[in-house]
This record gives structure tokens, sequence and C-alpha cells, in this order.
């Protein structure tokens, strides 16, 4: 089959990275805890020192079995390897965009912050509790939102027992913050 019909893009990292850069408001950093920091580093490093070899190895025998053409085992390895590499610089390239905050620095306080864990109240009466993290690091299903959320925008420098109002598409909710949580400082 002709090469043309089968080329993936080349600039699939570069999609990704600009979706993701354009989460982040124009003139902010990329804030990120010092857990989702060591998180991406350590993917990044499982991706460097296992999976590429790995791959690698696997693509090198399969081409040693002669016509590639018709290789699955070549085709899949070599896909697999632009994937990989692709990953690869789309982390180092939010590692070095990523600003480091640690939220224990405002351990005790109960105001809101980068890396806060709250428990809130809606109109509707439904208690909610969020972290707020970085983009590389938000998890809904583990509640944890971005600082660039509407809910993390609404609650950001509101204290416990204040009421702030969340502008959705269905109209205006009240947010009752009922507690103001920070990690504590990890003795060195």
């Amino acid at each position: 089959m002709n090469k043309a019909f089968v080329k993936e893009s080349d600039n699939d990292d570069d999609d990704e990275a600009l979706a993701l850069a354009q989460a982040i408001p124009a003139g902010s950093k990329n804030y990120i805890t010092p857990a989702g920091h060591k998180a991406i580093k350590d993917e990044l490093l499982q991706l460097i020192d296992v999976d590429r070899p790995e791959v690698v190895r696997v693509v090198h025998w399969a081409a040693s079995n002669g016509d590639r053409s018709e290789n699955g085992d070549y085709i899949y390895g070599k896909r697999r390897l632009r994937e990989i590499d692709r990953r690869i610089r789309f982390l180092t390239k939010r590692l070095d965009s990523a600003f480091v905050v640690d939220p224990s620095v405002h351990h005790g306080n109960d105001q809101v912050f980068f890396g806060a864990t709250v428990t809130y109240v809606n109109k509707a009466g439904e208690e909610h509790t969020v972290t707020i993290v970085g983009i590389d690091e938000l998890d809904p299903l583990k509640g944890k939102i971005s600082w660039v959320s509407p809910v993390a925008r609404a609650l950001t420098k509101a204290r416990e027992g204040d009421v702030v109002t969340l502008h959705t598409p269905q109209g205006n909710d009240e947010l009752e913050i009922l507690s103001v949580e920070y990690p504590e400082p990890v003795a060195d």
C-alpha cells in the first residue's frame, strides 16, 4: 500500500500541546504540584528507560526477519515507537514549562489557593470535595480539578464560610465553602 495512505500526521504532538497550552490563560504559568511534577517525571523516565528500549529491541528483531512491508511486528513497532517519541517530546515540554507550587506552605490557612482541598455545598444541597491542581494532573473522577476551571476560579481566594457565585451555562449557582485543607509540610 502506498505510504501516502497510511502515513500518520507528524503534527499530532503539536496539536496536543496547542490544545493544552490554550487551557492555560495567557500570561499565566503552567502551575503543578510537587506530586504532579513527580508523576510526569516518572512517566517520562519509564518511557525513556524501559518502554522505548524494549520497542527498539522488538523493531530491530522484526527488521532482521526480512520483508518489512508485511511484517506486523515491524509495522506496529515503528508506530508504537513514534507514539512513544511523541509522548516523550510532549512530557519534556510540559516539564520545561512547569512551575512547581507546594501547597503545604498554606497548611492551616482557611483561604483557597492552588493545591487546596475544598469541601463546598451548592444551592441544591449537594456536597462536593475538590482539590485544585495543575492542568497536567487533573482527574475529575478523583475530585482533582484544574486551577483554570470555573469552579476553581470561583473558589480561589475565598475563605471557609464564604458563599461564592459560580457562573454556569444553566445560570448562577451559589457555593458555600465548608472547609479548606492543605497537605502538611514534609520535613526534609
